[in-house]
């Protein structure tokens, strides 16, 4: 079942859930042009360091843990609004905090933002899609994130370059200046409130209305989402079949064979997709390039170059996704994912930097974000059943966090003791149970409803 489906506002809906990913990019990219001044301004060690970074994402942990009770308790829209409330909060508190402490704080508190919109929002845009664009329009999501990545490296370059035309005594000279990563940080407003205040325009999850009970509404906004009614009626009704007769509690339902068995799968696919060197690019781009020999400004431009191709590659994944399909689009990125890191491994061991090692970095960025990173939240959004989507994407996503977390907090580690030669070899090696995995355990997902898919996992 696929009904004509009303494109225009489809795309509207997704792209105003997809705003939370320009958030989780920015939030995500805008540490790694402060570590150096942070570290240096409050005498951090390696370990401390890895904590400035990694305490972000300790609060994505808590975000993604209660992202999903939260909701499919007070629903999609709500969630994505505490959210919004959380980035503004933490952008805010960043630019004006007094101390580490408090610094470490308010990244806390927009971790949990991060956490929780990397939930819900994919969740709701793959609620709302049908099926022959669903791949598509997550993959919005995704794109929003690389978006909010470049915009990131972008703000961090223009703020370096033009710290010294700021004179005076006043703010801007303190924040844009003397002190940079404030201005760094705080420049994330604008998009937050943004964020906050477009959610008011949109319905709420027509399939998490249905599992309330809310059916009438739910049929209202079906009405609104395909241009038929029969169609709408018809979806409605299959939603419906899906979720009728069950009176298990969420976390019971957990404990079906089929249910578990994604779960678990999902769980997989998301913390060993963060043992494969993305995020330690992203995090700690300009120290790497550094350590290639390139000096701050350049290593500060090759950072933008990484997020302009991760993100012009994300264009080309939301065009092909629903044509080629999730697997195969995995097979071959993450293929080359592992001879982009054999290579970078290799330069680094025998000395060869500079326009080398950064046609590779870009090589592999160009590769992951043709698969891993384009895949990742449209499988976990459209792999579980309705009843249970949101709790069970919250577990795979706490999965997703906790890996992302111990490579923020390790890479320095890493790059310290095993040398960036064998940190590169290490996540060459991780590519490999992630393609097991792909190949032998995930369904291919393309062209199929939700319901679909969920018959699947029950077999």
């Amino acid at each position: 079942m696929d009904s004509k489906s009303n494109t225009g506002y489809v795309v509207f809906l997704s792209i105003v859930a997809a705003l939370g990913g320009i958030l989780f990019g920015y939030d995500t990219a805008v540490i790694s042009g402060t570590t150096s001044d942070v570290a240096a301004q409050f005498g951090l060690s390696d370990m401390s360091k890895g904590w400035y970074v990694g305490c972000a994402l300790v609060g994505s942990i808590l975000g993604v843990s209660c992202a999903g009770m939260l909701s499919d308790g007070i629903g999609r829209k709500k969630t994505m609004l505490i959210a919004a409330v959380m980035f503004s909060v933490s952008a805010i508190g960043c630019c004006v905090c007094r101390g580490f402490g408090d610094l470490v704080a308010y990244r806390i508190i927009g971790g949990v933002g991060i956490g929780m919109v990397s939930i819900v929002s994919p969740i709701y845009i793959s609620e709302i899609s049908p099926a022959r664009i669903r791949g598509t329009m997550v993959s919005l999501y995704q794109l929003a994130v690389t978006m909010g990545l470049l915009l990131a490296y972008l703000i961090n370059f223009v703020i370096l370059k033009g710290a010294s035309g700021i004179s005076g005594d006043g703010f801007m000279h303190w924040a844009f200046s003397e002190q940079m990563w404030r201005g760094m940080l705080g420049s994330e407003t604008v998009v937050a409130l943004l964020f906050f205040a477009i959610i008011f325009f949109i319905p709420e999850s027509p399939k998490w209305l249905m599992v309330k009970g809310q059916d009438q509404k739910a049929l209202g906004i079906f009405r609104r989402l395909r241009t038929d009614d029969a169609g709408a009626t018809e979806e409605m009704l299959l939603t419906k079949a899906s979720i009728a007769g069950e009176v298990k509690s969420e976390w019971s339902a957990l404990r079906e064979p089929g249910i578990i068995r994604a779960v678990l799968i999902g769980c997989a696919i998301a913390i060993l997709g963060q043992f494969m060197g993305v995020n330690a690019v992203l995090y700690y781009g300009p120290d790497i390039f550094a350590d290639a020999g390139l000096a701050a400004e350049d290593s500060s431009f090759s950072t933008v170059l990484v997020g302009l191709v991760n993100m012009l590659t994300t264009v080309l994944a939301v065009f092909i996704i629903d044509r080629v399909g999730r697997k195969k689009l995995i097979y071959w990125g993450v293929s080359s994912m592992i001879v982009c890191l054999v290579v970078i491994g290799a330069l680094f061991a025998s000395g060869i930097g500079g326009i080398t090692l950064l046609v590779f970095f870009l090589l592999y960025i160009f590769s992951q974000a043709i698969s891993i990173s384009a895949i990742v939240f449209v499988l976990l959004s459209e792999m579980y059943p309705n009843r249970v989507r949101g709790i069970a994407m919250s577990i795979a996503g706490l999965a997703l966090w906790v890996g992302t977390y111990l490579i923020g907090q390790f890479t320095p580690w890493c790059m310290s003791h095993l040398t960036p030669a064998g940190t590169f070899w290490l996540f060459a090696v991780m590519c490999l149970p992630y393609m097991y995995l792909m190949w032998k355990k995930v369904p291919e997902t393309t062209g199929k409803t939700l319901e679909e898919i969920e018959k699947f996992w029950a077999k």
